[in-house]
């Protein structure tokens, strides 16, 4: 068992597996660009980046199994940290390389942090409005509330990871009358009416069926779909089709309440709420192009307003959130029209790993530098000096 856990030890912590990694690092960057033509940029991602293996067919045709890139960095900063600090030499002569290496696992370390417990997505305000909620770029999720107006609401939230790719599921809770099945789910659909003598490919529902799309390249642009069936504990059962682009949620009458069932992109709350005052835009002369946007904001929180203008280069930090100017609109909005302007909101825990790992990795470089410095003017004097 010793020699076992020894040969594993040698193995992980040497320098031929690093080089492997850092060549299977190359290899799936490479081919995630190549993929980009096919591919947007966030399922590229997903395939190649966050996944543990994957499948690249190479010239569509011959499919080649290879380990993601989330699992190759895993390992790459086992081996650095048992090669590269662990095994390493300790004395003077190795502390700047020493130093190197623990700059680099605190950046592996910040990338996992940051792909774990990230959150992301967009706030888009009009003058005049105040929201405390930002919604994802790209994952859904069902929410389900009673509507009745006693007074008291609660969201039921139901994450799209549990029913985009998992087939038939359904979902109960104690505090719902009913439960919930989505019986079928499409990342990217449109709902299309169904006239006499057509052949749908899906079921029909209240005259519409949802047809699937392709996926879009820009994955923000995509509309979820899904098919649902409403099953209260007695009583007629209900079937509906919930699309995420729809402006109005699904109403349903259940245990004599009203209750609204909605797909909608995933949301996240902020610490604290956002009121947009003004938003201001420039072009530059004679062109369409922006020279710079602005928003005048207050940051409320515990009753306290605080006066913030966030622009394109100066984005609002607080709580561990940032909000950046992304964009605005809309972009043909007539004199004295109402603007919004979009905020791209990061709450990122490990932001400042990239800060601290890159300081450690200067630090160890000044210090082996240095003390290169040192022992080559030590020897030019006492080759002078004899």
């Amino acid at each position: 068992m010793k020699d076992l856990l020894r040969n594993l030890y040698r193995f992980l912590s040497s320098y031929g597996l690093s080089c492997v990694l850092f060549f299977l690092l190359f290899l799936l960057t490479l081919m995630g660009t190549l993929e980009q033509i096919h591919l947007g940029l966030f399922d590229v991602q997903k395939k190649y980046f966050e996944s543990v293996f994957l499948i690249h067919e190479l010239f569509g045709v011959l499919p080649i199994p290879l380990p993601g890139a989330y699992l190759v960095m895993s390992a790459l900063a086992v081996n650095l940290f048992l090669g590269g600090i662990v095994r390493a030499r300790k004395g003077p002569a190795h502390w700047g390389v020493l130093l190197g290496h623990i700059g680099i696992v605190v950046l592996l370390l910040g990338a996992g942090i940051q792909y774990r417990y990230s959150e992301s997505g967009n706030l888009t305000l009009y003058e005049g409005e105040q929201s405390s909620e930002f919604e994802s770029y790209y994952e859904w999720e069902l929410a389900i509330a009673d509507a009745s107006g006693d007074g008291s609401f609660t969201e039921h939230i139901i994450p799209g990871r549990q029913f985009m790719h998992a087939g038939a599921r359904t979902f109960r809770s104690p505090a719902l009358p009913f439960e919930v099945c989505v019986e079928r789910a499409f990342r990217n659909s449109l709902p299309q009416p169904v006239k006499p003598g057509d052949t749908p490919a899906g079921p029909v529902v209240d005259g519409f069926t949802l047809v699937s799309l392709p996926p879009d390249k820009q994955a923000e642009r995509n509309a979820a779909g899904v098919y649902v069936t409403i099953r209260p504990a007695s009583g007629e059962a209900t079937e509906a089709i919930l699309w995420g682009v729809s402006p109005v949620p699904l109403t349903v009458e259940m245990d004599g309440k009203p209750w609204v069932i909605d797909l909608r992109k995933e949301r996240f709350q902020l610490p604290f709420a956002v009121a947009l005052d003004k938003f201001t835009h420039e072009m530059h002369p004679g062109t369409q192009m922006p020279r710079k946007f602005e928003s005048d904001v207050r940051k409320v929180e515990n009753g306290i307003e605080q006066s913030v203008t966030i622009s394109m280069n100066a984005p609002l930090r607080h709580r561990g959130y940032t909000l950046y100017q992304a964009s605005w609109g809309p972009p043909d909005a007539g004199p004295g029209e109402p603007l919004f302007s979009v905020f791209a909101v990061v709450n990122n825990p490990a932001d400042q790993f990239p800060l601290y790992a890159c300081i450690i990795i200067s630090v160890g470089l000044c210090v082996h530098f240095a003390r290169s410095l040192v022992l080559y003017l030590r020897e030019q004097s006492e080759g002078a000096a004899s």
